[in-house]
């Protein structure tokens, strides 16, 4: 690792904590390899190391995740100039010190590589450009107000100062926001993605029509993770029957605390794994099965871009095969003219409109098909299918 005093060029008018916090990320991103978040692996960390203050942390882990937006890209750089470059390529704000440094390492002023190589496996309706340039920004934070909570939530963030936009139910802020210390999470706002709210939108389309009786009363969340998607279909769609199931214990049991916060009362949690026939779950029927499916999550790599620098294209495949595993499983619970809603955090086609037509194959009729794009809203980019099984089969 680069030692300050032997730089070439080195300026007296660049303070040594700002050699300091380079020298750290350089040396934080020899160790970290990828197998946990990075900010899991940065949150033990700084544990262990208690020289670091709340602004060294901020500074350090803000060169490091600048370093990950690179992708594997400039590898003729070294660790400083590709650090250096990824700050210099993603922030709005670049105190003097680091512009100073720039020079000094001689980074590069222009983006002139590719981080995101794989543009050819895209989802079709995806800009290519437009999706690689998302990773030098980093992804707002979203809020969803939940039924009836509107004014209350509107009056506390004012009173807060907290700066927000508002379109429909979403509240957009910066990801630095401390909501929780001014808003009830899971009570009055569910912090959910902006593209993830808009799945919403697949549920309107099974609410009553004309004061008709509601075609979906029965749900399964096959993949329910902490049961977001969940609370979006019981908040759009009212009193439903709420099956939820997850292969991980730590996952269900943090459901069932969201869940208690969100006044969801009456549900089913069961730890099952989506891919494998459930003895329990096999011999039931479902008006709507959601599979929000295990994926590459390649639609979220603005927020993880570790996830970019460490992806292997091996991955998709391995996805691919796992989801259409959890699809042969969880389609035999629809009912006849039931539902399936497919969902990947996903931008690749693999993932997305190939599953599509393999169900379409086994004889489902798409209903509603959607890449909700995230990559100019300082959001997530998302994939959603929904699907009608055969009214006779």
């Amino acid at each position: 690792m680069t030692a300050a005093s032997s730089i070439p060029g080195s300026a007296d008018n660049v303070p040594g904590r700002f050699y300091s916090y380079l020298n750290s990320a350089v040396k934080i991103i020899g160790d970290y390899k990828g197998h946990e978040p990075l900010a899991h692996f940065l949150k033990n960390y700084f544990s262990r190391e208690k020289k670091f203050g709340g602004k060294d942390r901020k500074q350090v882990t803000q060169l490091c995740y600048a370093y990950y937006r690179l992708g594997k890209s400039f590898t003729d750089l070294s660790f400083e100039q590709r650090v250096l470059l990824g700050l210099r390529l993603s922030s709005t704000e670049i105190a003097a010190p680091w512009r100073a440094l720039f020079t000094i390492y001689n980074v590069p002023e222009t983006f002139s590589g590719t981080v995101f190589p794989w543009k050819d496996q895209l989802s079709q309706q995806i800009d290519p450009a437009a999706f690689e340039r998302s990773f030098f920004v980093q992804p707002d934070l979203f809020l969803r107000i939940r039924p009836g909570n509107e004014a209350v939530v509107i009056k506390k963030l004012e009173q807060a100062a907290l700066p927000f936009e508002k379109e429909g139910d979403a509240l957009c802020l910066p990801n630095t926001a401390k909501v929780s210390e001014v808003l009830s999470i899971n009570s009055e706002v569910v912090i959910q993605d902006l593209n993830s709210q808009k799945v919403g939108g697949f549920f309107n389309k099974l609410k009553p029509v004309n004061g008709g009786s509601l075609p979906v009363r029965t749900i399964w969340d096959c993949c329910a993770a902490s049961g977001g998607k969940s609370i979006l279909a019981a908040d759009v769609l009212g009193t439903v029957e709420l099956t939820v199931s997850d292969i991980r214990p730590s996952m269900i049991a943090n459901l069932k605390k969201r869940f208690h916060e969100a006044g969801i009362k009456h549900f089913r949690a069961l730890v099952a794994d989506a891919a494998k026939p459930d003895a329990q779950l096999s011999r039931e029927r479902f008006d709507l099965v959601i599979a929000d499916v295990p994926c590459s999550g390649s639609g979220t790599w603005s927020r993880t871009p570790e996830r970019l620098h460490f992806f292997n294209t091996e991955e998709i495949k391995t996805y691919a095969t796992l989801q259409r595993n959890i699809l042969n499983s969880a389609t035999r619970s629809v009912k006849p003219g039931g539902f399936l809603l497919y969902i990947t955090c996903s931008v690749f086609k693999a993932e997305n409109e190939d599953q599509v037509a393999w169900l379409q194959q086994q004889g489902w009729e798409v209903k509603d098909q959607q890449v909700l794009k995230g990559y100019t809203l300082k959001a997530d980019t998302l994939f959603g299918a929904l699907l009608q099984k055969k009214k006779h089969s």
